[in-house]
């Protein structure tokens, strides 16, 4: 009983077993077909000859590795001529850099063509490779030397670091996007469907993104007007400050708090913009109140001269103070003064000093400067307090008033 329970429990195992051996069993069965496939083998062939498969394997092995080779030798001997004989070919830093970098292309191109070549590829996609790797090169030259093209070219226009650094990446950009679509096309893409959804999509992105693209045109305007510079002090709106970053989005505007203000440029397009440095200098004023009894030109000579004493204030042109006013309250000078741009983010320091300045030296020179008040003159003669009379009052009687429609 013992041993027929025994038997039992074994049978049960290897039934149980069965499955997972079939399983490990189909792993090995396609490890070994890919492994015969993968050099070179049949499948269909009644045998499979593993001897004959590695034998030919071994020899294309060899034949590439010699291809390769060959290939090497002659790579190695034209930059040892290259690097040998610089003066001969009159090469630069720069295009000697270019030079090796264009040989090892080639290099590269040559063994990929003949491992391709021994592996049995097919003809037409080796000559598609070619062509690609013609074409991909001569993009490449084009994408190298383009920024310094494109720096000779734009340095007779006299544009800008952020206007020259655009056109820069669009070119880079466009000379990608072109190299791109010429080496698919080698392989048999379709480049002008693929330009059309390229351009739907473009279409789809530009209706979800229309602000953002309103500031990347403002931006490229704003660049290309050049209303305004980095480093100049402009006013926009009831921000003032100056300009330190103009981006493709955004204008950064550093105030004289030491706070950066972000506008976006299709505000700064919309808006009007007052640019105080774009000239040699520029003219600023201030008023100062006299009384009207005081002597104009000892007060014109006070002012004068105190501007003459301040560094931050230029010579010529020449300030002035005329009289721009008779008030109620006293003679209304405005004075006029001209400042370098460099001291354009000073001028609340400067006008505040020469208002002190003014005031403290009228009040020294003995020179009234009144504030608002009224003076009330009454005669001696008069009785006080004088007599009033209430007013006349007059009565009519209401009956050719119209009644109200109420």
């Amino acid at each position: 009983m013992v041993r027929w329970l025994t038997g039992t429990g074994n049978f049960m195992a290897g039934e149980a077993d069965a499955p997972i051996r079939t399983f490990l069993q189909q792993i090995l069965h396609d490890l070994y077909t890919s492994l015969y496939l993968a050099i070179g083998g049949d499948i269909e062939a009644d045998t499979r000859d593993w001897t004959a498969r590695i034998v030919e394997l071994s020899s294309t092995g060899i034949k590439i590795v010699i291809l390769l080779a060959i290939l090497g030798v002659f790579y190695a001997l034209a930059v040892y001529i290259m690097q040998h004989n610089p003066t001969r070919f009159q090469l630069s830093e720069k295009r000697a850099t270019v030079l090796r970098a264009i040989l090892r292309y080639i290099w590269f191109v040559a063994c990929l063509l003949a491992v391709m070549s021994q592996l049995s590829v097919e003809p037409a996609t080796i000559k598609a490779t070619a062509k690609a790797s013609v074409w991909a090169g001569i993009y490449y030259v084009l994408w190298t030397s383009s920024e310094h093209v494109i720096s000779r070219v734009l340095k007779h226009y006299g544009l800008n670091a952020s206007i020259e650094q655009l056109l820069k990446n669009v070119f880079s950009v466009m000379i990608v996007v072109l190299g791109m679509a010429s080496v698919m096309a080698q392989f048999g893409f379709d480049i002008v469907s693929l330009v059309a959804g390229l351009g739907i999509v473009g279409l789809a992105v530009s209706f979800a993104a229309q602000s953002t693209l309103a500031n990347f045109i403002a931006g490229i305007t704003i660049l290309l007007e050049q209303s305004f510079q980095v480093g100049d002090w402009i006013s926009i709106a009831d921000k003032e400050g100056r300009v330190i970053v103009i981006s493709l989005r955004t204008t950064h505007i550093l105030t004289r708090d030491n706070v950066t203000v972000i506008v976006p440029n299709s505000t700064v397009a919309s808006s009007e913009v007052i640019n105080l440095t774009s000239k040699n200098f520029i003219r600023f004023s201030i008023t100062a109140r006299i009384a009207l009894e005081a002597d104009i030109d000892a007060a014109r000579q006070v002012i004068l001269a105190i501007i003459a004493d301040l560094d931050s204030i230029l010579k010529r042109p020449e300030p002035s103070a005329t009289i721009s006013e008779i008030s109620d309250f006293g003679v209304i000078f405005i004075v006029r003064f001209w400042v370098t741009p460099a001291a354009v983010a000073r001028i609340p320091g400067i006008k505040e000093a020469l208002i002190e300045k003014i005031k403290t030296q009228l009040q020294d020179a003995g020179i009234s400067i009144p504030y608002p008040h009224m003076r009330l003159l009454m005669p001696k003669e008069v009785d006080y307090p004088i007599a009033t009379k209430p007013f006349a009052v007059s009565t009519q009687p209401m009956d050719n008033v119209a009644p109200d429609d109420g």
